[in-house]
């Protein structure tokens, strides 16, 4: 009996491609397995500090923002200049870890908020931009956006000079990552609330991206701003230090509801 399987499955009349199994492709296998799933594990230790101490105060959700916008345009810019699909999965699976972390911290707040007054995405209140009460208003605006810049995206995607200013946008706006969570830091003249085994991995995953961006030869807006990523989480972890067993400055908010815990 014949041991290769493939040999007895019907091709369909098409030709399956024969892929060897060589030390390189492994590595490169490995690589990319871990630049799809890489970019989510940052968030693993910051998820379970939120969880387990009910506070969000020490985290900004506007880095949620920052890698939604990013990992949107990065999408779009796939149509219109395609690249490595493990980039394209990356990315995908990026806006649902963010959707999971917009999710608990919402509900955090919620819980520990006083006022009666609700702040909603339809109201259209600039001061109270992506500092809703509830998770479905992120929601609407993350699906807002999309709309349009798809929508914008099919019109332009002709040209060529929109494609590359989309792609330099994408991984621009990736690059500022670190920036609301230093100016966090630095509003509360300290890092208590952050994990920083979050900031860890940021820092070891932002130097293998951008290594791996530049041996895959990806457009160079890529390998440019991993870069800068990798000088702002510097900055971060310059904070860390600077701001050690220091108390935040701002009001301790005040849980409305005692007892209450999140499920």
């Amino acid at each position: 009996m014949d041991n290769n399987v493939l040999d007895i499955l019907p091709n369909f009349g098409v030709q399956l491609p024969v892929i060897p199994l060589t030390f390189t492709n492994l590595v490169s296998w490995i690589a990319s397995f871990f630049m799809i799933f890489g970019g989510i594990i940052p968030f693993v230790p910051q998820y379970m500090d939120i969880r387990r101490t009910e506070n969000a105060d020490g985290f900004s959700t506007y880095v949620c923002l920052t890698l939604m916008v990013a990992n949107i345009l990065r999408i779009l810019f796939w149509f219109g200049h395609p690249f490595e699909l493990p980039l394209l999965a990356q990315s995908i699976i990026m806006l649902f870890t963010m959707m999971a972390m917009l999710h608990l911290c919402t509900k955090v707040n919620r819980i520990q908020e006083i006022t009666i007054r609700k702040r909603r995405f339809i109201d259209f209140e600039t001061k109270h931009f992506w500092n809703w009460t509830y998770f479905v208003d992120y929601v609407i605006f993350i699906t807002v956006f999309s709309i349009l810049g798809g929508v914008i995206t099919y019109f332009l995607a002709g040209q060529s000079i929109f494609v590359e200013i989309l792609g330099f946008l994408a991984v621009f706006v990736e690059a500022m990552l670190g920036m609301p969570q230093f100016y966090r830091n630095f509003q509360n003249k300290s890092t208590v609330g952050m994990s920083i085994k979050m900031v860890c991995c940021w820092f070891s995953g932002d130097i293998f991206k951008t290594i791996y961006f530049i041996l895959k030869q990806a457009p160079a807006q890529f390998w440019v701003c991993g870069i800068m990523q990798v000088t702002i989480d510097v900055a971060i972890l310059t904070q860390v230090c600077y701001y050690t067993n220091k108390p935040p400055q701002k009001v301790v908010k005040i849980a409305a509801t005692e007892n209450v815990h999140i499920s």
